[in-house]
């Protein structure tokens, strides 16, 4: 509990200092950068491990980050940190795409196929690449995964919960809210769980993608790396295009943010739709 007395320590705000050398740490442990602007944001979330921890100060916060005994807590503070919208098919566009391209590759006779959700947050949009490749490769006759990653704890439960509330399946078409949920009532609410036979499909890992290499060897026919780039420095997004360059196939593709202006694209890339790269050689 925090102290009666000084449980108005928020009204003071995030002082720079203190604010600079938080956002020094969580750069160093996942390469998002915190740029000026964001003190209100990083106060407000930090504000609740405080209270969590019953300290008086977010200079206390900090020193306790910088002990030796804080490993747990750094992951609490990542999870604070991290920014998790999403939601089912978004940019409906991409998923229109891949049906394309896995079409194109099962017509080529393809039959194992690996997928990536690299920032996959509570698990709308690999399940919503799940269910695209459902349609197009019959389990029966394919061999199909997909790999989710976050660097967020709690979001990678819930994706492996995969229990949905009614708001967030508004974007399922009807059909496919029909063959790949199962309706639950959960505190008299209506939920939307992913039915078993799709989630068995699907491995949700931590990973911190400003740590290269990936323990992953590839190689992969899609990525999804969605709206995660633009929290990037130039020097970790470069290095985390050069990765998914290495574990891509030929011909394998990416799909980035609609955001992101990937200037620094490498060669190897052609683009082929929007936001939407192809592997080249």
């Amino acid at each position: 509990m925090l102290d009666e007395g000084k449980s108005n320590f928020f009204d003071a705000g995030l002082s720079p200092e203190i604010f600079s050398n938080i956002s020094r740490l969580v750069c160093e442990k996942s390469g998002i950068e915190l740029h000026e602007g964001k003190e209100s944001l990083v106060a407000a979330r930090l504000g609740r491990r405080l209270r969590a921890l019953g300290l008086n100060s977010y200079d206390e916060y900090l020193s306790y980050l910088l002990t030796d005994g804080a490993v747990v807590e750094i992951v609490h503070l990542l999870d604070a940190i991290s920014t998790n919208v999403t939601s089912f098919f978004r940019e409906a566009h991409h998923f229109e795409i891949l049906h394309n391209y896995l079409e194109l590759w099962k017509n080529k006779g393809q039959r194992r196929f690996r997928f990536w959700s690299a920032a996959c947050s509570s698990g709308e949009e690999p399940y919503s690449m799940a269910m695209i490749a459902n349609e197009v490769l019959p389990d029966t006759l394919f061999d199909w995964r997909i790999l989710g990653t976050d660097i967020s704890t709690k979001v990678l439960e819930a994706s492996e919960i995969a229990v949905y509330s009614q708001g967030k399946v508004k974007e399922v078409p009807e059909d496919f809210l029909k063959k790949y949920f199962e309706l639950k009532q959960i505190s008299s609410e209506n939920s939307f769980e992913i039915k078993s036979f799709l989630k068995c499909k699907l491995v949700f890992k931590w990973l911190n993608l400003s740590q290269i290499p990936f323990p992953m060897t590839g190689p992969l026919d899609v990525v999804f790396c969605r709206n995660v780039m633009i929290y990037f420095g130039s020097r970790v997004r470069d290095a985390l295009l050069k990765e998914i360059t290495r574990l891509l196939k030929p011909g394998g593709i990416l799909f980035v943010g609609a955001s992101e202006c990937l200037s620094s694209l490498p060669s190897d890339f052609r683009t082929v739709g929007p936001s939407t790269y192809e592997k080249i050689g």
